[in-house]
């Protein structure tokens, strides 16, 4: 399925004025980036976006995950893809990069935390979180095609049964995702028109089940964000630049605090040479970056000098949902696990532990490289220690199971992962700073107390579903070796406070020391959700754009309002 061409509308924009390029420029068109550019150029704001991934088509995604140029995101080494790992002493960072942000790499779960997160952290007490999220969540689920999965594959039927064994079948749940499905019983594929927005968006496809959707839907069932916030943004005028990476933001006309508008220039982000460096005024930014490129740019601006009154608290206040990754593989498995949807059931193991069935599409197998035997113990050498004697004992009274554990090939057909969240409020710090290793230049470097990796639960639970399915559990190497959680979760590090000495926006969005600069991507978060966070980046960042006025109403004094 091809996407409608009415989506490059870029030359219907209406023409800039002679003082400014755009009235906004959006860095990012993630959950929080397409949200914003929709939302203001209703209000009849000229907008524009500025987007450092590709523009994917369904024909271009990659079919497996060994098809490394085409799926892993690092455009210095000529892989331009979409799908990106970042690695930290406290974590290893799970996150997409394209136009669609995320949601192009995404398992299209969408869940709401529970209420007390508006409880906890920096926001608490600044609005009546409770009484005002529930109409936005609303419309992020009306606007992302939110419903309940009714596709159950092996592995989710496993998961079900798992959990019967455990004695905690009836916290047994099928996710809400934002994938277009066809009544329970009937066959996926089913080609429609657009059923979400009045024949506005593009066509659809039904879910097949294939369990592709980490890769990128090629079917025209997921929905990603180019085929509704970013899709309508464009036909109302939005232009989107890909491949376009923002080196600097700064305040025009020497108006420090941004009242006379800003100047952002850019240059292509997957070029080695011939950067093709281009400047764009506006009169306001959002910044919508995801958690760590929000930072990232954050901190390289307030270095320079561009931005020198961003807050201190800039990268405090970085959560990863407390996640741990593990799994069971079953080699030799008749059913094929990887059928489904990406995320189909999920189960509470307690009130605070919450554990989604995870695949991806037969044939995407190259995180294999990345798992291991499961191992028990404290974080360190004794775990270490433990894990070396695992795979020896394993290796000498089960010589060929061990080896086909390790064999690469098959593991996505084989394999359940198991993705373990807790609703607990541990947070880390990130910095800027030259590491050891590298003196020549500045990183984005974690730092702080270690997020556990070592969930007793989660790993006894792992048990139960590989004695169940006849496999065996298994973990993440960077776990078990260096303690280091893998997350596909990362938020915080700009968080929503009441003064710049606790955060680095206001409740409305807006980022204290500046006028008309909002943040809105992950990185606002000031709690644990210990659920998949998309969707309350997507409710929140509806919540700050209707804060704004129409833009023949606007007098450009958000410090006012």
């Amino acid at each position: 399925m091809t996407m409608d061409s009415s989506v490059h509308l870029g030359d219907r924009l209406p023409a800039p004025s002679q003082d400014f390029d755009y009235d906004f420029i959006v860095i990012g068109s993630g959950f929080g980036g397409s949200v914003s550019a929709l939302r203001l150029v209703e209000k009849g704001y000229r907008v524009a976006v500025m987007e450092m991934g590709r523009r994917w088509t369904p024909e271009e995604l990659p079919r497996t995950s060994w098809s490394l140029h085409r799926w892993f995101w690092r455009p210095k080494i000529a892989l331009r893809g979409f799908f990106n790992m970042r690695f930290f002493k406290h974590m290893t960072v799970l996150h997409g990069c394209a136009v669609g942000g995320g949601s192009i790499t995404y398992a299209s779960t969408l869940l709401a935390p529970p209420p007390q997160v508006w409880s906890t952290g920096s926001w608490t007490g600044l609005a009546d979180w409770n009484a005002e999220m529930p109409r936005h969540y609303a419309t992020a689920s009306r606007m992302l095609g939110v419903q309940l999965n009714n596709i159950l594959g092996p592995a989710d039927h496993l998961l079900k049964r798992a959990a019967e064994e455990a004695g905690i079948g009836l916290s047994f749940r099928c996710t809400d995702v934002a994938i277009f499905q066809a009544p329970q019983g009937e066959p996926g594929g089913q080609a429609s028109p657009d059923p979400y927005f009045g024949g506005e968006g593009p066509k659809r496809t039904t879910c097949i089940g294939c369990g592709g959707c980490m890769m990128g839907c090629r079917y025209g069932a997921k929905n990603t964000l180019d085929r509704n916030y970013l899709y309508l943004a464009e036909k109302r005028g939005v232009r989107i630049f890909p491949e376009t990476k923002v080196v600097d933001v700064k305040p025009r006309s020497g108006r420090k605090d941004g009242s006379a508008g800003y100047q952002v220039s850019t240059e292509k982000s997957t070029a080695w040479i011939g950067r093709e460096p281009q400047r764009f005024t506006c009169r306001g930014v959002v910044f919508s970056a995801s958690s760590l490129g929000t930072m990232e740019l954050f901190f390289r601006l307030r270095e320079k000098g561009s931005l020198p009154a961003v807050s201190m608290q800039l990268g405090k206040q970085v959560r990863t949902n407390s996640e741990s990754l593990l799994g069971v593989r079953v080699p030799g498995c008749r059913e094929d696990l990887s059928q489904g949807v990406a995320i189909g059931s999920r189960i509470y193991i307690d009130e605070l532990t919450h554990i989604e069935a995870v695949r991806y599409p037969s044939g995407s197998d190259a995180l294999s490289l990345l798992t291991t035997i499961l191992t028990d113990d404290r974080p360190g050498t004794p775990r270490i220690a433990l894990w070396l004697k695992n795979v020896a004992s394993s290796l000498l009274w089960h010589p060929w199971k061990t080896l086909r554990l390790f064999r690469p090939f098959g593991w996505a057909r084989e394999s359940v992962i198991l993705l373990c969240m807790q609703a607990l409020d541990s947070h880390i710090e990130m910095d800027w700073r030259r590491p050891w290793f590298w003196p020549f230049r500045k990183f984005l470097v974690s730092r702080g107390d270690k997020v556990p990796t070592y969930i007793p639960a989660a790993n006894q639970f792992a048990r139960k579903f590989a004695e169940l399915s006849g496999g065996t559990a298994i973990s993440m190497v960077p776990e078990i070796l260096f303690d280091v959680p893998g997350t596909a979760h990362c938020i915080g590090g700009c968080v929503i406070a009441g003064t710049p000495e606790r955060g680095v926006v206001d409740c409305r969005h807006r980022v204290f020391g500046y006028q008309n600069m909002y943040v809105c991507d992950g990185s606002v978060v000031a709690a644990n959700l210990g659920v998949n966070p998309s969707l309350t980046i997507t409710a929140l960042a509806e919540r700050a754009m209707s804060f704004l006025p129409l833009a023949d109403q606007t007098t450009w004094n958000d410090a006012a309002a």
